[in-house]
C-alpha cells in the first residue's frame, strides 16, 4: 500500500512538472508575440505622452517625452498645414483639427484613428469643454462653429455665424457667414470665439447641455434650452486670433484691421469688451510682416505678459494688472511664439522667416538675454514637459525634433520627424484655454 502511494505521488509530481514546463513554453511564445506587438499587450500610461504634427504628409507621431522616443506613426489625417490638438480628460484620446475640415479622434493607447468626420470645408482650430463631453470646431468655410459629442463625434450643435447686416449673399441667397477664429474653452462648459468678418466676440454657454440632447442653433436662435449665446459687437476691426489667460478669466483678441487688442473679462462680462494696447499691431511704421504671431504664443509669467511685437524685432512686456506696456525687449528678429517655462523663470522665443533658424532665451525678472541657439531651419513650435525640465522643438526643414535641457540650454537628443510643426503633450488636457 505504501509503495502504491509513492507510485501515485511520483506520477502526480511528474504530471505537475510537465504542466509547469508546458506553461513555461506557452509563456515564452506569448513573450515573443508581445515583442512584435507591444501596443496590444503591454500596459502604457498616458501622462508622459504627446502628439507631433507631420504637416506635409498628413501624419502624426505619438511620442513618450519621459523616454524621449517615438512610439508610433499614424497616417490618414488629411491636410495638417494648420493643425492643432486637444485631449480628453483621461488623456487617452487626441482630437486633431485639420485645415481641410477634418476632425479626427486618435486613440493613443491603440495607436490608431478611433473616428474621423469631415465637418466643414476649412477649419482653423477647436477646443474641448471643461467636463470633456463636447468638442467644438471653428470654421473658415462655411463659417460658424460645430460642436460634437466627444465620445461618438456625433453633431450636437451648429452655431451659425451669418452676417445678417451684409449685402452680399451666397449663390443660394443665404447670408454670408463670418469666419470664426480664436476659439477657446472657458470655465463652466463655455466656449469663446471671435468673428473675423463681423467684428464680434461670442460666448456659447453649454452649462445646461446633457449628453443625450442634440440641438441645432440657426438664424440667431440664442435662447434655446441647451445653449445660450452672448454676443459682443463692434469690438474692433477683423479679430484674427485670440487667447485665454491660464486662469480662464481674460479673453484677448488681436485685431488685424487696426492697432490695439480687444479684452473681455469673463468675471465681469457686464462691462463688455474694452480696448487695450493701443499701438500694438502692425506698428506705426508699417513694417513688412512676414508672419502674424499666434496669440497662443503669448507668455504670461507672474504679473507680466510677454507679447511678440508684430513686424518688429522686439518682445513687449505688459502688466497684467493694467494691461499697459511697461517695457520692451530687443530680439533677434520678428518673434512668433514667446513661451514661458512652467516655472516662469525664462521665456523662449522663435522667429519668422527668414530668421527662423534661431531661438532666444530671456530672463523674466531682468529681461536680459540668457542664450541664443541656432537649432536649424524653420523652428516652428516649442513644447515644455509638464514640469519644465526639457523643451521639445520642431525643426521643420531639417525633418527633426530637438530636445533641450532648459537649465543648461544644451541639446539632449534628436528625433526624426517628417516636416514637423505643432508639438502637443497630454498635460494640456488639464489646462484651460488650450
Amino acid at each position: 500500500m505504501k509503495n502504491k502511494f509513492f507510485q501515485l505521488a511520483s506520477i502526480s509530481f511528474i504530471s505537475i512538472a510537465l504542466t509547469a514546463c508546458t506553461a513555461c513554453t506557452i509563456k515564452d511564445k506569448t513573450t515573443a508575440a508581445e515583442t512584435t506587438q507591444p501596443q496590444q499587450n503591454e500596459l502604457r500610461a498616458t501622462g508622459d505622452m504627446g502628439v507631433i504634427i507631420e504637416r506635409a504628409t498628413g501624419q502624426v507621431q505619438i511620442i513618450d517625452h519621459s523616454d524621449k522616443k517615438v512610439i508610433s506613426e499614424i497616417d490618414g489625417l488629411g491636410d495638417l498645414s494648420h493643425a492643432s490638438i486637444v485631449y480628453s480628460r483621461d488623456q487617452r484620446y487626441a482630437y486633431v483639427f485639420g485645415r481641410d475640415g477634418g476632425l479626427t479622434k486618435i486613440d493613443l493607447l491603440k495607436d490608431k484613428i478611433a473616428k474621423r468626420v469631415m465637418q466643414s470645408g476649412n477649419s482653423i482650430g477647436g477646443a474641448i469643454s471643461q467636463d470633456g463631453k463636447l468638442v467644438a470646431v471653428s470654421n473658415y468655410t462655411p463659417g460658424g462653429v460645430k460642436v460634437f459629442n466627444s465620445e461618438t463625434l456625433e453633431l450636437v450643435a451648429t452655431i451659425d455665424s451669418s452676417i445678417l447686416t451684409t449685402k452680399p449673399k451666397n449663390k443660394d441667397g443665404s447670408p454670408v457667414r463670418s469666419k470664426v477664429v480664436g476659439l477657446v474653452d472657458a470655465p463652466n462648459n463655455k466656449f469663446v470665439f471671435s468673428l473675423f468678418d463681423s467684428n464680434e466676440i461670442w460666448i456659447a454657454d453649454f452649462s445646461s447641455y446633457h449628453k443625450e440632447s442634440t440641438k441645432e442653433i440657426d438664424k440667431g436662435d440664442e435662447k434655446n434650452n441647451k445653449v445660450q449665446l452672448t454676443k459682443f459687437k463692434d469690438i474692433g476691426l477683423s479679430p484674427y486670433d485670440a487667447l485665454m489667460s491660464g486662469d480662464g478669466r481674460y479673453y484677448i483678441a488681436g485685431l488685424f484691421g487696426e492697432d490695439g487688442m480687444a479684452l473681455l473679462d469673463l468675471w465681469h462680462i457686464e462691462k463688455g469688451v474694452t480696448r487695450i494696447l493701443d499701438g500694438y499691431g502692425k506698428g506705426e511704421k508699417k513694417l513688412p510682416v512676414y508672419k502674424m504671431p499666434h496669440l497662443e504664443g503669448w507668455a504670461i509669467a507672474g504679473e507680466y505678459a510677454f507679447v511678440p511685437a508684430v513686424g518688429q524685432h522686439k518682445v513687449l512686456v505688459i502688466s497684467t494688472k493694467t494691461w499697459k506696456q511697461i517695457a520692451e525687449i530687443p530680439a533677434h528678429s520678428q518673434p512668433i511664439f514667446v513661451m514661458a517655462q512652467p516655472d516662469n523663470r525664462q521665456i523662449w522665443v522663435n522667429f519668422a522667416h527668414p530668421d527662423n533658424n534661431t531661438i532666444q532665451v530671456f530672463n523674466t525678472e531682468t529681461f536680459k538675454l540668457v542664450k541664443t541657439l541656432t537649432p536649424g531651419p524653420a523652428v516652428l513650435h516649442m513644447e515644455f514637459t509638464p514640469r519644465g525640465e526639457h523643451v521639445w522643438m520642431s525643426v521643420r526643414d531639417s525633418n527633426e525634433i530637438q530636445i533641450y535641457d532648459t537649465q543648461t540650454q544644451t541639446l539632449l537628443k534628436t528625433l526624426k520627424s517628417k516636416s514637423p510643426s505643432g508639438i502637443f503633450f497630454t498635460s494640456r488636457a488639464h489646462q484651460i484655454g488650450l
